[in-house]
């Protein structure tokens, strides 16, 4: 009998594995995609770093000449 029982629970154990390797199958992204999407955030934080640099500079430069004269 408990040659039996342990014949069904080994069963069992294959077809839950086999349920989780299909879904980890459906799961499965593009790693390109979200490379892209990395370089793309890298792209627009680099570019509101500038931007807000340059009107920092600019914003302080003014301010020096308006002082100075």
């Amino acid at each position: 009998m408990k040659k039996s029982n342990q014949e069904t629970a080994l069963f069992n154990s294959n077809t839950n594995s086999n349920k989780d390797l299909k879904i980890e199958k459906i799961k499965t992204t593009n790693v390109n995609i979200l490379l892209n999407r990395v370089r793309l955030d890298q792209k627009r934080t680099l570019k509101k770093r500038i931007i807000f640099s340059i009107i920092l500079a600019s914003l302080v430069s003014s301010l020096a000449v308006y002082f100075i004269i």
